[in-house]
């Protein structure tokens, strides 16, 4: 078989590989460990032999061109393939280890991941799993998370996101405070009533409700006598306990709804959700336990 590509080529399909992923030349040279000269210089010699334009470049950004697109999912394909037969011919695949970092909000934990833990072991008994419940951001390199699922996108191009789920909220409380209060009928009603409210970390602030209208969605500032931070579960047990209203994703207070402990208001204005993004650090040389539970969570949720 004839040779086809030399060293300088794949290194060079590498790094434009990273660049569309991340959406810019800085951020691939910061993944990769080069400068952005380099990746410049890769970018225009592939160019160069392909005869066509893989990028148009702006002052602020770049974006792939038709052809760059088709280049892109080809290469992005080959070369996971090939991250796939060294894990295969090392015997890596077959048998991830060690210890697995990952942080996520209480509420995603506690519903979705944490009931996962144990099949995911029984899969994988060689990893060892340490979760870390908070709404506060982490960060990767200080605090040594390989993982973390928050409720945003990153402002850090050096991750990659993966949406896991878009979570229906609702808007609950008590048969018992809705006979003592009365029923909602509109978003504006909630002035004259008590809604829980949460103090977000990040700024401090009370979280605003969320209704659809049709088209438009409608915040809405809240006003009660109880506030709470920190575990955002804690709002559905003070709604539990008829302190008020409470908004919060469907998957938490599922099961009360379906035995009556509490009510869902305002159905007309419902249906808006909320998403839990997986992110992880970009690494060519991505360790088998962190592609593993990737993989497993994925599956897992979207099922």
């Amino acid at each position: 078989m004839q040779r086809q590509f030399d060293d300088l080529l794949l290194g060079s399909i590498e790094l434009f590989c990273l660049a569309a992923e991340l959406g810019g030349f800085t951020a691939a040279a910061t993944a990769a460990g080069v400068t952005p000269a380099a990746v410049s210089r890769s970018i225009a010699r592939l160019e160069e032999r392909l005869g066509v334009r893989l990028f148009v470049r702006t002052t602020r950004q770049i974006r792939l061109t038709d052809p760059g697109r088709r280049y892109f999912d080809q290469c992005r394909q080959a070369l996971s393939q090939l991250v796939e037969a060294e894990r295969e011919a090392t015997g890596e695949q077959s048998s991830p280890s060690g210890l697995l970092r990952i942080s996520m909000p209480t509420p995603f934990g506690h519903y979705r991941v944490l009931p996962l833990v144990a099949e995911y072991r029984e899969r994988y008994p060689q990893v060892q799993v340490e979760t870390h419940l908070s709404n506060r951001n982490v960060d990767f390199a200080d605090e040594g998370f390989d993982l973390a699922i928050r409720g945003r996108a990153p402002s850090d191009s050096t991750l990659i996101a993966r949406k896991l789920e878009d979570a229906e909220i609702v808007t609950v409380a008590t048969p018992g405070y809705l006979k003592r209060a009365g029923t909602p009928k509109h978003p504006d009603d909630l002035a004259t009533h008590q809604c829980i409210q949460f103090e977000l970390a990040s700024n401090g602030r009370n979280l605003v409700w969320e209704f659809q209208d049709g088209d438009q969605r409608l915040e809405v500032v809240t006003q009660g006598g109880v506030r709470l931070s920190g575990d955002f579960l804690g709002g559905s047990t003070l709604a539990r306990n008829g302190a008020g209203l409470f908004q919060i994703y469907r998957f938490v207070v599922e099961q009360d709804l379906r035995e009556g402990r509490l009510v869902e208001v305002l159905k007309d204005f419902g249906g808006v959700t909320r998403p839990f993004i997986l992110l992880y650090p970009h690494s060519r040389h991505m360790s088998s336990r962190v592609r593993s539970f990737v993989d497993f969570l994925v599956e897992k949720l979207r099922k």
